[in-house]
């Protein structure tokens, strides 16, 4: 089923959220944190959280949904996801930003940092929590098996691609240092 890999996905952010809380009682306890680890947290978050995962449910079983004569109540819970992931991307820019003022000195928003962290600590679980047991399941009731093999077709197409575009990414900052 084409939700199969998006469930496998949550379990690998719900790791990285783990990871996440652990550095925030650090850096509260320590008062100070490291904005490489930052840095690697939202790279994680950008890359793999929102364009593989979110990627996946936007482009492809949402998009799929909407040909669908799906119920009111499914239609509220993916306007729900689809709102929180523009909460999610906006929260995790923001970090990235107080992130970059840390990172050049100002000791000030070691607080928006921990705040953002903690906003993104309490929005995973509750949101990977919808999804997992309020919509993808019930959601699949809409598909035939031929539709479904085609959705996971598309996400693995997607992961490929994404994959390449991360490649790419990384060759390019090693050319020019950044």
């Amino acid at each position: 089923m084409p939700i199969g890999p998006l469930m496998i996905e949550h379990r690998l952010i719900e790791k990285v959220i783990a990871l996440m809380e652990k550095a925030i009682s650090r850096a509260e306890n320590l008062k100070q944190i490291d904005p490489d680890l930052i840095q690697d947290f939202t790279r994680f978050i950008r890359l793999y959280a929102d364009q593989c995962h979110h990627g996946k449910e936007e482009e492809i079983l949402f998009e799929e949904l909407k040909k669908k004569n799906i119920s009111r109540g499914h239609k509220i819970i993916m306007s729900q996801l689809i709102e929180d992931h523009k909460w999610g991307r906006k929260t995790t820019g923001e970090l990235v930003a107080a992130n970059e003022k840390y990172r050049k000195g100002d000791g000030n928003v070691l607080l928006e940092i921990i705040t953002k962290m903690k906003a993104l600590i309490e929005f995973y679980p509750r949101h990977i929590q919808k999804e997992d047991r309020q919509f993808f399941i019930p959601v699949m009731e809409y598909f035939s098996q031929e539709e479904k093999d085609d959705m996971l077709r598309d996400g693995y197409a997607l992961d490929s691609k994404l994959l390449h575009e991360a490649y790419a990414e990384t060759v390019s900052s090693m050319k020019t240092g950044n």
